[in-house]
């Protein structure tokens, strides 16, 4: 019999979002309002901050998915920036993705980019903070390997929550909603 660790027995599953806003803050509020909308099916998880993919393990135990490592990246002259969308597991070299985006010498952004392109802070980057790009600034990458997986689990953009939904929801309903073509990339695994 495998027993769980008490934090992970604390964390719970919930459908959808939660019933109250209190204690939320407008950014994750957003979240849920814009799934909602389209008519995205999600579960939801609601645990300590979770600022590395160390801390999401028992986050991903719950949700019975992994949560992908998001990377918010630009090239020197701070021109182009682009948020990486890719299995938490899979090492990243910045040389294979600037190959692959035709950009080089890319970069972690500053959380000050962060912050004014997609009103996220370091340890809360999300796919679904690009609903607040509106001005599309920050392109989208998202790893061939993601799509691989029947569901999809990121933070409501802030790194106290998670969800998990399907996706082809993620694909087909939740970017072209907020008219973002990403681009897939092939990323190696070693």
């Amino acid at each position: 019999m495998i027993q769980k660790s008490s934090e992970q027995s604390a964390l719970q599953l919930h459908h959808g979002p939660p019933e109250t806003h209190e204690g939320r803050q407008e950014r994750e509020i957003r979240v849920y309002t814009l799934l909602d909308r389209l008519g995205v099916a999600y579960d939801r998880v609601d645990h300590p901050a979770a600022a590395t993919m160390e801390a999401c393990e028992a986050v991903d135990e719950v949700l019975n998915v992994r949560i992908c490592k998001n990377l918010f990246l630009c090239n020197r002259q701070e021109t182009q920036f682009f948020l990486l969308v890719m299995p938490a597991d899979k090492p990243f070299h910045t040389k294979d993705f600037s190959k692959q985006v035709n950009s080089s010498r890319l970069s972690f952004a500053k959380a000050e980019h962060m912050i004014q392109f997609l009103d996220l802070y370091p340890g809360s980057a999300s796919v679904l903070g690009l609903m607040n790009d509106a001005a599309h600034h920050v392109h989208l990458a998202i790893d061939e390997d993601v799509l691989k997986e029947k569901m999809f689990a990121c933070h409501p953009c802030v790194n106290t929550s998670s969800l998990r939904f399907k996706t082809d929801d993620l694909i087909h309903i939740i970017l072209p909603s907020l008219h973002i073509t990403p681009s897939f990339v092939a990323l190696p695994s070693d």
